[in-house]
Parts: structure tokens; sequence; C-alpha cells
């Protein structure tokens, strides 16, 4: 997802941007569930394995909708195939309110359900038996709720595009997925066998969804259905309609794994924009590909898609909507000029196909995960682009941007995110531990460890951090509880007396001794602070000047008597 710097953090003109966009909101880095505090039992439904979610696997989805955009409505369908793990007769969907779930059927009976909130309980007639696959036939229609501000506010897009024609999408990270259709509204549970989404659009227009253009036929009353099928495990709120007025364009690029299909899909009157600016696409691919491994849906395409929205990271249809610029809407999140030699939502959006949509977190409160090395994967292009120096300068830069609120990691369970600083800090913590690792070949194939071993898998953050330090031969672990679960940052204290050089970590947890590399009198070396001082004595020479690589996201304190 997209990210964006506090108002009173930005440059002026990235101010006007976002006041224009988000009507004066005093922020513009909001995470869409960052804010609360308390949690309630629809919160608990919605973020848990509850016993109803338990028992059963989602295998596949087959979705159709249709909407109406003179109503804002929907209506539509879901097949649910799933497994069965453990005999049960009681089942949980998801679907939030406005939203009616109308019918749901299995093997042709009516199965009845009770409505609590957001969740529709399904009592089946019998305990399904363990072992067993099953179908669910579920028919569901409404008004959903309307996106007013996506993608950071989610739900249903109804706009029009500059020629007066319906654009219509959807987003729903966070909000979840059960905000238009009914399903397993949990990021653990990904169909294993893909999904497919079949959209009915009006008589003119387009409608693209993820994966790869199965079928187009007519539906006998002026409409057209696009049937879109996804072969790969997929996140429930990456699968996304887009319907418009659209022109295609597409090329091969020859990846990794083979011959990757890259297509894009446009308005019709930005075709030519979009021919020159999506030349990026390419060298993004180059440069992931190195860095993480193969492109992790070679089978379903990679696709950018204009969205009526800023961007997100649907799994191969990349919701893309920064006006064919560079920078983010034409301003650089760092300050450092390097932002503005790429397109931000093209290679950010991008990024996810590997840190998001290849390896996904069980929970969103491990959500650093997806927007940490993502936001570093911008560094990365940077680096790829313009050299080691630049990335470095890039990712440094935007620690302006960095709020130290609250923890990066959240409330587990209650369906909430962390701090956003899940971005920027994310970012400087994975630079810090390729700093302290000190080994580009070891660092690059952690990364690509990480989207080889974890491949189309869920996870959570644990599992990462402990991944990294295993690979590593590094302890990590109190470098990750000091970023993700603090909002402090290390102090590095030293002094210099008679020649003799005293430091020692200050402001940081139980057990923090990350090594750090610096310059004492212009000579580089590697020191060990603890919490307690240590002394280094005279050498052949007095202690004089003592320097800290800027790599590492610290600050640097001289004590003073």
């Amino acid at each position: 997802m997209v990210s964006q710097p506090r108002l009173r953090r930005a440059t002026a003109a990235l101010g006007l941007i976002c006041a224009g966009l988000l009507a004066m909101t005093s922020s513009c880095k909001a995470q869409p569930l960052s804010s609360k505090k308390t949690f309630s039992h629809q919160d608990t439904l919605r973020g848990s394995i509850t016993p109803e979610r338990a028992w059963w696997n989602v295998l596949k989805y087959d979705i159709t909708v249709e909407p109406d955009f003179a109503t804002k409505t929907i209506k539509g369908s879901n097949t649910i195939s799933f497994a069965v793990l453990q005999s049960n007769s009681k089942m949980q969907i998801d679907l939030q309110k406005p939203m009616e779930l109308l019918s749901a059927k299995w093997n042709s009976t009516n199965i009845p359900f009770k409505r609590d909130g957001n969740v529709f309980y399904l009592q089946f007639p019998k305990a399904l038996p363990a072992g067993t696959t099953q179908q669910l036939v579920l028919e569901f229609g409404g008004k959903p709720r309307e996106a007013i501000r996506p993608p950071w506010d989610g739900g249903w897009i109804w706009k029009k595009d500059q020629q007066g024609n319906p654009w219509m999408s959807v987003a729903c990270q966070g909000l979840g997925a059960s905000v238009w259709y009914p399903c397993k509204d949990h990021q653990s549970d990904e169909p294993d066998n893909g999904a497919t989404l079949s959209i009915i659009a009006p008589q003119g227009l387009t409608a693209v969804g993820n994966g790869r253009l199965k079928a187009q036929e007519p539906t006998g009353n002026g409409k057209t259905k696009f049937t879109w099928v996804v072969t790969n495990p997929i996140n429930n709120y990456n699968i996304i309609p887009y319907i418009g007025k659209y022109a295609h364009f597409s090329e091969v690029y020859p990846g990794e794994n083979g011959n990757l299909d890259c297509d894009y899909w446009v308005l019709d009157y930005n075709l030519a924009k979009a021919k020159e600016q999506f030349k990026q696409a390419p060298k993004m691919l180059k440069c992931f590909e190195y860095w993480f491994g193969p492109y992790p849906f070679y089978e379903d395409s990679y696709k950018l898609v204009e969205s009526p929205h800023l961007g997100m990271e649907h799994q191969s249809a990349v919701a893309y909507g920064n006006k064919f610029e560079n920078g983010y809407l034409g301003t650089d999140l760092s300050g450092t000029g390097w932002g503005l030699k790429w397109d931000f939502i093209l290679v950010h959006e991008s990024g996810h196909e590997w840190f998001a949509n290849n390896i996904t977190t069980n929970d969103i409160a491990d959500m650093w995960v997806h927007e940490g090395f993502t936001n570093y994967s911008e560094s990365l292009f940077t680096e790829c682009e313009y050299g080691k120096k630049a990335g470095s300068e890039y990712v440094i830069g935007l620690r302006k941007n960095i709020d130290n609120d609250i923890p990066v990691v959240g409330p587990y369970g209650v369906n909430q995110e962390g701090s956003g600083d899940m971005y920027y800090k994310g970012a400087n913590m994975i630079h810090t531990i390729r700093t302290v690792i000190n080994n580009d070949s070891l660092f690059r194939s952690i990364l690509r460890g990480l989207n080889k071993d974890f491949y189309h898998k869920t996870v959570t953050g644990k599992q990462v951090e402990d991944y990294i330090s295993e690979k590593s031969g590094i302890d990590f672990s109190k470098v990750f509880d000091q970023y993700l679960r603090t909002t402090k940052i290390p102090v590095l204290q030293y002094e210099i007396r008679d020649g003799n050089l005293n430091y020692h970590w200050d402001n940081v947890v139980p057990g923090f001794k990350m090594p750090v590399r610096v310059k004492l009198n212009g000579k580089e070396t590697t020191i060990i602070p603890t919490e307690l001082y240590i002394n280094m004595g005279l050498t052949n020479e007095p202690f004089k000047t003592f320097e800290v690589d800027s790599n590492y996201y610290i600050k640097t304190e001289l004590m003073k008597d």
C-alpha cells in the first residue's frame, strides 16, 4: 500500500498535494486502522481465527459481480471451494454492513444463517466430514461502503474519467474484502488454488481483473462479462475489479523464470503517456528479480492497471494512479532528489508482489513485513539505477518522515495495524541490518531466500525475524525488539577524555548490543557497544575524533562534563 509523510514534515509542494487530495486532513500518512485504541467483539471476529473459521480451509473463490453505476449498488455470487480440516457444522462468513447475504446453498440445499454485525453464521444440516472437499454458493447484494478518499479510506470507488465515462474499482486493504463480497476475511487463509473473477460491465467499457483474461462474452442485455482467472494463492483484498474505458498494450519481459507476459491497461486517452512512462517496468523487474528472486506469479502475468485512486498492490493487476509522472505525485518523499528519477507508484506497488503478495503476514499487526521491505525496495531500485551511494542517500532521507508515535507492531487478533512508521522506519531498520551484516552477497541471498523459502506462504513476523538471524549468523532479536516494539531510537553515547574513548548504548531495550562501524581518528573499525560503558584506552595516538557510519538508524551523543 502507498504511504504519505506527515504534513508538518513535508515540503511545501507535498503539503499542497496532500491538502488537495485529502481535504486538509491533519495527517496524510494515515493507516486505515492504525489509530484505533479500543477493540470490540466485532474486531475479534474480524481479526482472529474463531472456532467457526478454524475448521475449514479456502481452496478457491469463484466470484461474479455486476455493479450498477447509477445506484452505486452491486450484486453477485461467490462459490467457495473449501477443505474440511475438522468435522464441524457452523461456519463464519464475513460480509460487512450494509451489504447483505441473500442466500447460501450447499449441495443445492439452502443453508440457514444468522447475522452478527459484519459476520454471518451458517448452520449446515450436519457436521461436514473431515478430509472432504465441499462447495458453498453465496449470493450477495446491496450498496457497499463507498471509498471517500481511496486508497486510505476503503470501499467501492464510483468515479468518472475526464471524458465522463464511468470508472469503477475497489480499494480495501485493512478494511477487508468483505466490504464487498462474502469470504473468509483473514490474511492467514488465501485460496490455495487461486480465484476466478467474472465482472459484468456496461456496454462500451472494459473490465480488468487479476490474472489472465479467459473469456469475454455478451450477457444478452447490452453488457459484457469478462472472466479473469488467477491460478496462484491470492490475498482476499487483492481480488479487485477495474471497470473503465481502457486501452491495452503489452510486452514480454525475459525474466529469470522465462518469458513474463506484461500487460498494461490505461484509460484510452492516456495511452501515449503510459507507453512512455511504463518503460520503467522492465527496469523494475530486472532490479527486483536480482534482489528478491523471480517474479512470483509468472503463471498469472504482470499487469499495471490505471486506477481511480493513487495505487495499491493488487496481485498481478497492480493499481496505478500516479498521473504518469516520476516521484510521488511529482514529489520526492526522501527530499534527496533521487525520488524524482523514477515513478514511485510503479516501483513501490510492484515491490509488493514479493513482499505482501508472495510473502503475506497472517496478521496485519505484522504489516511491517509488507511495508518495510517494500519501502526498502525503493532504495534498492535507486541503487540498481544510480549506484549504492544513491540508494543509501534515498533511504536515509526518508528518516525525516518517521514519527516514532507508537510501536510498528500492532496488537494481534483484532485486525489492527501498528504505526505508519512500518514504512520508513521499517526500511531504515532493514538498511541498518544490511549495514551490520556488511556483506551484500549474503544480504541479497537472505532477501532471495525469504521469497524462495516462504514462496506463496503466509507467515508471522517472528518467522521473518528468526530467518534473518539464522541466515545471517547474527542474533538480531534485540534489534527487532528495539525498532519494531518500542518507539525509542538507540543512542550511542560517547566521551573522549584525556585521549581515552568511552562509549555505550542508551535508550535501548535490555541486552541491546548492536555492532557499529565507526571512524576513530579517521580510521574505520567496528565497535560493539553495550548498555555498560566500554573504555578504549590509549593506543599509538590519543583519540580525537569519533564518527559513526550514517547508514545506521541511530543517534549519536557526545557526553559532556
